[in-house]
């Protein structure tokens, strides 16, 4: 692909997985701005990148980038959202949108009031069996949805000498398990299901209380080696929560990032009145299907055997597993495709600020539910 150009803000795991997404693509990485001008420089040589920015008014006065990719911490979202819409270029922006939904609610206006694609990065929605799961809901296969469950569980911060800035509440947000993490099982559940939360009932916990933080940079899942520093923890590393969604249906979930042996597993099943559907992402190219009166299936990402949305997400042919970088590209192809036809087309399937002002309202019912021992309205106004 061809046409729009990109820049990055971000130079450690996730921005390297754009970056390598774009690529693929044919979209050409005008540049990257990394937390500071030498360390920018430094992941610029070893991701291939032929330019650094020193700051981001230098990003954003270069012509040739049309689209911000945002993968920088969580409490930078924000300013540098803003300050791209104000450059008036489309935006990428990592999950989740903002450190609460006063922040998102004011990104959601100027996203909308701009004109330009803003898209959030709930890249798991680009599993092509995810999109397959959307399309039968959508066409009634599974009947009305009545209950909705899963977790997202990993163990990169089961012990005490892990370290990320996301532990730390100031840069990644009073909410760390569930806000990280949670938020991708929320967005992807409502996406499927087309069902939001009405009400959440939420316990949060703090099981590894103190931390040994490096006194250097350490990059996401990646090991810490040298000098540390004993820090107290306030961020959640579990999280239990019943919703209540809007027609009646109910639903429960669980996040950790302290469970052994959990590298990445975010886990759906999604019960309706006729069938059943349940996928897990650690193998992402099976969806179970359940019935009642009938032998249960379950169908391997096949474009042949899928419906429209499925196929259309799916790239390889049918046995060729597609993993974590496959959905960030079909997630960008989707992107800049609308960029290239001036703004999102009906039939696009992306997060945009709208869905991430909604995941950040429902991350402040869930602060306030655990605070205060009791069911809490979803406020998106």
């Amino acid at each position: 692909m061809s046409g729009p150009g990109a820049a990055v803000i971000g130079t450690g795991f996730i921005g390297s997985v754009h970056i390598g997404a774009l690529r693929r693509l044919g979209v050409t990485v005008h540049g990257v701005l990394g937390s500071n001008a030498e360390r920018g420089a430094e992941r610029a040589a070893a991701l291939g990148v032929g330019h650094a920015y020193p700051d981001l008014g230098a990003l954003l006065n270069d012509a040739r980038v049309d689209v911000v990719h945002v993968t920088s911490p969580n409490h930078l979202h924000y300013p540098q959202v803003k300050a791209i819409l104000a450059a008036g270029k489309h935006v990428v922006c990592e999950k989740p949108l903002a450190l609460t939904s006063a922040e998102s609610a004011e990104m959601r206006a100027l996203a909308a009031a701009s004109g330009k694609v803003c898209a959030v990065c709930y890249n798991i929605r680009f599993y092509p069996l995810n999109q397959q799961a959307r399309g039968m809901v959508a066409a009634g296969e599974l009947g009305d949805i009545r209950f909705v469950s899963g977790s997202y569980h990993q163990d990169w911060l089961a012990r005490e000498t892990d370290w990320n800035w996301r532990l730390e509440s100031d840069k990644g947000g009073a909410l760390r398990s569930v806000g990280d993490i949670g938020t991708h099982w929320l967005d992807l559940t409502s996406f499927i299901t087309g069902l939001r939360a009405q009400a959440v009932f939420a316990e949060l916990a703090t099981l590894v209380p103190e931390r040994h933080k490096p006194t250097g940079p350490v990059e996401t899942f990646s090991s810490a080696a040298g000098a540390t520093e004993p820090v107290p923890i306030n961020t959640d590393d579990v999280a239990t929560i019943l919703i209540r969604y809007a027609n009646g249906a109910r639903g429960v979930m669980s996040t950790s990032q302290i469970s052994m042996g959990r590298k990445n597993a975010l886990q759906w099943d999604i019960a309706g009145a006729r069938a059943s559907a349940a996928w897990h992402s650690e193998t992402p190219d099976h969806l179970w299907i359940g019935h009642r009166d009938a032998p249960n299936q379950v169908l391997q990402r096949d474009f042949t055997l899928m419906n429209p949305t499925g196929t259309a997400a799916a790239t390889l042919p049918p046995g060729h597993v597609e993993g974590f970088a496959d959905s960030f590209h079909a997630f960008f192809r989707q992107v800049y495709a609308d960029v290239a036809a001036g703004g999102r087309r009906p039939d696009s399937t992306w997060a945009g600020f709208d869905d991430g002002h909604y995941e950040m309202a429902f991350c402040d019912a869930v602060l306030q539910s655990a605070r205060q021992g009791r069911w809490v309205d979803v406020d998106t106004d």
